[in-house]
């Protein structure tokens, strides 16, 4: 089926050739000293196409390794094990996965299920004592996303997200030009994110699975990709909502939506998120030095940009191995991000997409308090 992951996937299929390159600081090369140093202990929940992606790149992982997985489909466990050497004792279901809390293997468990899943499922992590990583969006709702920060406080583990493009060096690139003043006061971002659906019996078009429709799928990227650029948090955020199929697009799963937020800095920004547009993976920033253009902004990869300096030529590296080793340095040696990933930062993109659904159904502008 044509999906968010498919349409990334496609975007980058150029990296599938590409040797993978690791990011000076954290991967041995062959002229390193191997490391010695500790390692997560990963189960994967949700054997599905991203799942699978995720699990390819902990191959390339040092400081993580998958060791467990957590699945509905008793033949798809019985294919992972085949694969990545996985024991029996390390195999779980829906139902009896809190007997990992007895399993002193397994270190933490990544949450890849549909966004409704998520609450229930890190919570009972959580409960089993083990850290929580969980895709985005964290939760269909910020209610739910305070309630899983609160059970993984209460639990002292970990809760992290998958913004794996909080660790792509162009990326981080752009918001180390924003952080020295190269762009000066930026003016104006613009963030487009679409692609046209596949098969309307997808789960990510089923409301009470995922929540909403683009917007929590693909939209969320705009939004936190316009907060890591500007460098700001939103205070307002005006709405409006199109849609031309109803049948595939029910109510409460939105097609089409064109938002716009304001930054206390006097910045503007305006967004695109739907699922009936192909070839929309865009970022642009604008200040009064400078600008950044990044198109694929957010793909699988390779990620593409320039700036008004000249191209962005920071190498590639499988964005998933990337993050899984650096989320093995959170939990494991306390290292702090350039950019959170923690429930904290998925919670504010919580309570900015319940803002835009507001904004879009009352036409009215929403002050945002995050």
């Amino acid at each position: 089926m044509d999906t968010r992951r498919d349409f990334l996937q496609k975007l980058g299929l150029s990296s599938l050739v590409l040797p993978f390159i690791p990011l000076s600081g954290w991967s041995a090369s062959k002229t390193d000293k191997l490391y010695d140093g500790p390692v997560l202990r990963v189960a994967i929940m949700g054997l599905g196409g991203y799942g699978s992606r995720v699990a390819e790149a902990m191959q390339s992982c040092v400081k993580a390794k998958l060791v467990g997985v957590i699945s509905g489909t008793p033949s798809k466990i019985k294919d992972w094990q085949a694969k990545y050497g996985i024991p029996e004792k390390n195999c779980y279901n829906y139902e009896n996965f809190d007997q990992i809390k007895n399993n002193p293997d397994i270190d933490a468990v990544y949450v890849i299920t549909p966004n409704a899943l998520h609450h229930d499922q890190v919570i009972r992590v959580a409960k089993a004592g083990k850290h929580a990583i969980c895709e985005k969006p964290m939760a269909i709702s910020p209610k739910e996303g305070q309630e899983m920060i609160d059970a993984c406080k209460k639990a002292n583990v970990k809760l992290l997200v998958g913004y794996r493009m909080h660790f792509e060096p162009k990326t981080l690139e752009v918001i180390r030009m924003r952080n020295a003043g190269e762009f000066g006061k930026i003016m104006f971002f613009q963030g487009q994110c679409g692609f046209k659906i596949g098969d309307p019996k997808q789960w990510r078009l089923n409301k009470q699975l995922a929540g909403g429709g683009a917007m929590m799928d693909i939209g969320i990227y705009a939004i936190n990709g316009s907060r890591y650029m500007v460098g700001e948090e939103p205070t307002w955020v005006t709405a409006q909502e199109s849609k031309t199929n109803t049948e595939i697009f029910k109510e409460g799963v939105d097609e089409t939506i064109q938002f716009q937020m304001g930054f206390p800095g006097g910045a503007v920004a305006s967004y695109l998120s739907t699922y009936n547009m192909n070839y929309l993976d865009r970022f642009y920033l604008v200040g009064e030095k400078g600008f950044a253009e990044m198109q694929p902004s957010t793909g699988y990869g390779p990620i593409k940009g320039r700036t008004h300096k000249g191209e962005l030529t920071q190498p590639h590296s499988t964005h998933q191995t990337v993050q899984m080793e650096e989320m093995a340095g959170i939990i494991l040696e306390g290292k702090e991000p350039i950019v959170p990933v923690n429930g904290e930062e998925a919670l504010k993109d919580l309570k900015i997409i319940e803002a835009i659904y507001l904004a879009a159904k009352t036409g009215k502008k929403i002050p945002l308090k995050l």
